[in-house]
């Protein structure tokens, strides 16, 4: 249980991993080398907002990353993420998760789970060493995130070089601020919300991927290097907010829309420009934070050298 803060950093994606089915599809771009960026720049009266899709967990060769992207940090005086830096690595707020994912009940992990699905867990955990008496008393939402992390960095994918982290240390080398979006015990309510049969359907879907050997990440990360809105969108968010409306309105819309008076805020004073790193759904869509920000009149564009005729 020591890597906490790296489950932590990685939880929201691995929620949109787990319930989320995805397809490939090609993005009209120029041929690059360096990832193609889900990047939109908003303008304000005084000030502008970068907004920039992450990808939690990626590859030494996701880097470098676009000019566009590095332009963009170069022009903002703060950075913003979903949870504040400090926060990432707490003692204290792994000690919160910790908490939320036990189940203080003390019914075991089996008990919470159908037959047929422990059965599955316990193939998998079989199958690739997987601890699963360590988890006896954690509630099936934290080993269905610990299993879609372990999958992801069999595939070489680390938190430590995803975007956000990225950011982070660069914030830092050059004397940014830094700032979260949210709070500690905001993302902890998240995941305690989560019903017993969302739970099921995380860890279900988890194992799934898992037999499938990973295609579904490796196509999920691919759209995401693209800069691939419409597979992103139209292949993955829809067919969550369709088969798991609950789940989706509570850990995409209504974030998003808590943190539209916030971006906003950015958008005024004297405090300079500011580089907003979330997970790349967020964004997207009528339910995303770009076409929330364009509603209210602001000037939206996207920034993207790369694309070719690319949907603003």
């Amino acid at each position: 249980m020591r890597n906490f803060p790296i489950l932590w950093r990685s939880f929201c994606l691995c929620l949109l991993i787990a319930v989320a089915s995805a397809a490939s599809a090609d993005a009209p771009r120029k041929p690059d080398t360096v990832p193609v960026p889900l990047l939109w720049k908003v303008s304000g009266q005084d000030n502008a907002v970068y907004l920039l899709g992450s990808f939690h967990l990626l590859k030494s060769d996701d880097y470098p990353l676009s000019a566009d992207v590095e332009r963009a940090f170069a022009d903002s005086r703060v950075l913003m993420f979903e949870l504040a830096p400090e926060d990432m690595d707490s003692p204290q707020v792994a000690s919160m998760m910790m908490q939320a994912a036990m189940n203080a009940g003390g019914e075991r992990l089996q008990d919470m789970l159908s037959n047929e699905l422990w059965a599955r867990l316990r193939n998998y955990a079989e199958g690739n060493h997987f601890p699963l008496s360590g988890f006896t008393r954690f509630k099936p939402w934290f080993v269905a995130l610990t299993i879609s992390i372990t999958e992801m960095n069999k595939q070489g994918l680390d938190p430590e070089l995803g975007l956000d982290s990225y950011f982070v240390r660069a914030a830092r080398q050059h004397g940014k601020t830094a700032m979260g979006l949210e709070l500690a015990d905001e993302q902890v309510a998240l995941l305690s919300g989560m019903t017993m049969e969302e739970q099921r359907q995380m860890l279900s879907e988890v194992l799934e991927q898992a037999e499938n050997g990973g295609e579904e990440v490796r196509t999920l990360h691919a759209a995401w290097r693209r800069g691939d809105v419409a597979m992103l969108w139209d292949d993955m968010a829809v067919t969550m907010r369709r088969e798991y409306p609950a789940l989706y309105q509570r850990i995409n819309v209504d974030r998003n829309d808590t943190w539209i008076p916030k971006i906003e805020q950015r958008l005024g004073g004297d405090e300079g420009n500011t580089l907003i790193v979330v997970g790349a759904l967020h964004l997207l869509g009528d339910d995303g934070v770009v076409e929330k920000l364009r509603a209210k009149g602001y000037r939206v564009e996207r920034i993207c050298s790369a694309c070719v005729n690319a949907k603003p």
